[in-house]
């Protein structure tokens, strides 16, 4: 093959297509259970948490809604992927070694939400929200009077142990003890627990007894989790909001460093096709979700 600015160009929009195909077949998880934030500007601060929105009778004056009780913010960070084409490749037709390459790349990318947001499912056990406790906490001060919840269990994802998540998530009260009207919808678990988390929500019996909580939740086995065999997550996901944030300041971009005169390709004999993005997941409301280590 002849190397000219049009060659490179052809080879550019080619890799790109083949990147664009494969990120557009990838069915996004973290859609199921994280809120995608539009960022612009380096941090976005979530003090709204603070306060779950509630109606209440109008006597008096207005109660303002106070938004600066905690603090809590999510800093975008900076991601990169670079594939290099040898000189040679090009003039010797290999392109095609190429192309399963570029197909990664757009696998990759799509799924980098996903890596970053059921990464905290993990940390949430001792990553701090927006109270200033682990996510998953014993002593949550959000209730009447500083009283202290609980979204946080140890038990092994069993029937029991199941129907115990449930009925501590709708036992949920705000700031005045009225319900927050919570429900566990989404049972999140690891490739490791798919099989007893399908016997809860799917057997009609289990043992001699009729399963009362077959169908009550969806169910969504997320092979991140796998380096955690035993943790188990329940999730309310029919809220405005969703129990984790995916912050997006700048999407992934395909981009190219291609011209002759550029010192990397006169020094290396190779050109450059990366992609880049800036962004970061984070710790959204507590109250929406359960997490189990299954230690006990």
């Amino acid at each position: 093959m002849i190397i000219n600015a049009a060659a490179v160009q052809s080879i550019f929009l080619n890799l790109n297509k083949v990147f664009n195909d494969a990120f557009s077949g990838v069915t996004p998880l973290y859609t199921r259970v994280a809120t995608i934030v539009p960022s612009s500007t380096r941090e976005e601060s979530y003090n709204w948490m603070a306060q779950l929105p509630r109606m209440r009778e109008w006597l008096g004056a207005r109660v303002i809604q106070n938004l600066s009780k905690y603090n809590y913010s999510i800093v975008n960070k900076k991601f990169e992927l670079t594939l290099a084409v040898q000189r040679e490749d090009i003039a010797d037709d290999r392109l095609g070694i190429y192309r399963p390459q570029a197909a990664s790349m757009g696998k990759a990318v799509a799924q980098h939400p996903e890596e970053l947001v059921f990464s905290l499912f993990h940390s949430a056990f001792s990553s701090l929200c927006f109270d200033g406790h682990p996510f998953y906490h014993d002593s949550h001060p959000f209730g009447p009077d500083g009283k202290m919840q609980s979204n946080l269990g140890h038990g092994a994802l069993t029937v029991a142990n199941y129907a115990a998540a449930r009925s501590q998530m709708g036992s949920l009260v705000d700031e005045h003890g009225k319900p927050l009207g919570i429900v566990g919808d989404l049972l999140v678990v690891p490739p490791q627990l798919e099989g007893v988390a399908r016997t809860i929500l799917n057997a009609e019996v289990i043992g001699a007894t009729t399963n009362i909580w077959r169908n009550s939740s969806d169910l969504l086995v997320a092979p991140w989790l796998a380096a955690n065999p035993t943790e188990w997550h329940l999730l309310d996901t029919k809220q405005p909001v969703l129990p984790y944030i995916f912050q997006n300041r700048e999407a992934a971009e395909f981009v190219q460093k291609t011209n002759p005169d550029d010192d990397h390709v006169f020094m290396e004999d190779e050109y450059l096709f990366g992609v880049r993005s800036r962004d970061n997941a984070g710790l959204g409301l507590w109250q929406l979700a359960f997490g189990s280590d299954g230690t006990q």
